[in-house]
């Protein structure tokens, strides 16, 4: 049994502007120990490196190709020049740490607290110093348009046309910088390709993230919830408990929830933190985790006909069983087998 994708995902063809290869690999990392071959690991880009600072070039690549999207790390040993575009209708947006001095981008400084974004179909110039580590997005402009209407509410891709570098707090770059790393470690211990759900996740949370750092401060979206009655926020957050539960065989994501809901993320996030006190996401697994809790235990009274925890934990849409006895212990403080032979008992 295989858990239902989200709606809000992109047909197979949106993402041909991948090689074959990256497909047939979706954990690609390399070394390279000469510039030009740098710049021919990186897979759907047209860009050229040149080399300005002297001694032995070494650089290394991790990329990660999602379903709508491709997440890498860089680093680069020596100074460089680099000519670069991606492909057309997609948006690179990159993430540097600056050991070794600022960066700049068609000539503009890049500061520490900075991120910087471009338009697929145009080069740009990068200059990067020695000991460069970047991190890069690159996603296609389809799906940046298609979450900014469906699920943010906001005509954030017209934006960063004109926007190369992105002053976004160094507090929360380091975030940021943090989540990206964690994927891409997760994905190359794991050495596999991350199941459907996980692919589905891992996108979300990155849209969800350069959107919080690159749309516009939150005083507007504050603004717009605040007329509306504690009764409203309350429906919003029961509406989505309901069909949260109405689809308890799968995780609902937070997208899903905006388009069916017809509120922007920021909406719903701001309900749930008043209504519940906590994030949608962390308030929806603790009522699936609740509601595994209670079939478990009655199940287990009833004589013979005691299901086994997986199948309990798939029935609420948990589909990854370790995490699934991760959460539950951290919640109740005893194991789903615990629940079982104690009930019994």
């Amino acid at each position: 049994m295989t858990p239902t994708p989200e709606r809000f995902a992109l047909p197979l063809d949106a993402a041909a502007h991948l090689s074959e290869a990256a497909f047939a690999r979706p954990l690609c990392m390399s070394v390279a120990h000469d510039a030009d071959e740098q710049a021919r690991n990186l897979h759907g880009w047209h860009q050229t490196y040149d080399q300005l600072s002297a001694g032995r070039f070494t650089g290394t690549l991790v990329e990660l190709f999602l379903d709508r999207m491709t997440v890498f790390r860089e680093t680069t040993s020596h100074a460089l020049r680099q000519t670069c575009e991606v492909k057309s209708d997609a948006y690179w947006f990159g993430i540097p740490l600056c050991e070794g001095g600022t960066g700049r981008i068609d000539g503009q400084p890049v500061d520490e607290d900075a991120l910087v974004c471009r338009p697929g179909g145009v080069e740009f110039e990068l200059l990067t110093p020695a000991r460069y580590e970047f991190f890069g997005i690159v996603v296609k402009g389809e799906v940046l348009r298609g979450y900014a209407a469906e699920v943010e509410h906001l005509g954030f891709a017209q934006r960063v046309d004109v926007a190369p570098v992105m002053p976004i707090g160094a507090a929360r770059k380091a975030r940021l910088v943090a989540s990206l790393r964690a994927i891409l470690d997760e994905s190359a211990r794991r050495g596999a390709p991350p199941s459907a759900f996980m692919r589905n996740q891992l996108q979300s949370s990155v849209l969800a993230a350069l959107f919080d750092l690159c749309s516009p401060d939150d005083r507007h979206d504050i603004e717009s919830i605040r007329p509306s009655t504690y009764r409203r926020r309350l429906a919003i957050v029961s509406d989505a408990r309901d069909y949260a539960m109405a689809h308890r065989d799968r995780p609902i994501g937070v997208p899903e929830l905006c388009e069916q809901l017809h509120v922007s993320r920021r909406t719903l996030q701001y309900c749930f933190q008043e209504v519940t006190g906590l994030a949608p996401a962390a308030y929806l697994r603790a009522i699936r985790l609740n509601g595994a809790r209670r079939d478990l235990s009655a199940a287990a009274r009833v004589a013979g006909q005691a299901p086994s925890v997986q199948d309990v934990a798939c029935a609420w849409g948990f589909w990854h069983f370790s995490q699934f006895s991760a959460d539950y212990r951290r919640l109740f403080g005893l194991r789903p087998t615990d629940t079982l032979t104690s009930s019994a008992a």
